[in-house]
């Protein structure tokens, strides 16, 4: 959270379905396999962990109605083409299949995250992926890394 202070954390989840994680994940540049085993040995203090230089952002698509009731099994349209988007990725979180068509299956459906140089470009990047992507009822937040990039 921005404050007159200065950025605070209030809380991390470290869920990979958590658009939290999703954000940072793709900025590491070491093993996370090696890093989790290191955590599980307690060895996490000797282990190098590093991350890229640059900024990430993602963008949650979430069902019409949520977090309250929302509809299920509504067509995705669009999904792979977030590979026409640099640096882009998409994280299913709400998804399911029926037969061979995508759908949704929860409120939060998509994380659509993508990286870059600066913030500005990060978001940039992030929602022109998600103008790629449809589902009936789609929504998202337009204010993702708003704040952050008006403290410039």
């Amino acid at each position: 959270m921005l404050t007159a202070d200065g950025p605070k954390v209030i809380e991390y989840n470290c869920r990979f379905g958590d658009p939290e994680t999703q954000v940072v994940l793709p900025l590491m540049q070491s093993d996370l396999v090696a890093a989790m085993n290191a955590t599980i040995d307690g060895t996490l203090a000797e282990t190098e962990v590093t991350f890229a230089d640059g900024a990430a952002a993602c963008v949650v698509l979430a069902s019409g109605g949520y977090p309250e009731a929302y509809q299920k099994g509504t067509p995705i349209f669009g999904i792979n083409e977030d590979g026409n988007v640099e640096g882009a990725c998409v994280y299913h979180a709400g998804t399911a299949r029926q037969g061979e068509q995508l759908v949704t299956a929860g409120g939060r459906v998509l994380g659509v995250t993508a990286t870059g140089d600066t913030l500005a470009e990060a978001v940039a990047s992030a929602y022109a992926a998600t103008e790629k992507i449809s589902f009936e009822g789609m929504h998202k937040r337009r204010d993702i890394g708003q704040r952050a990039l008006a403290v410039k």
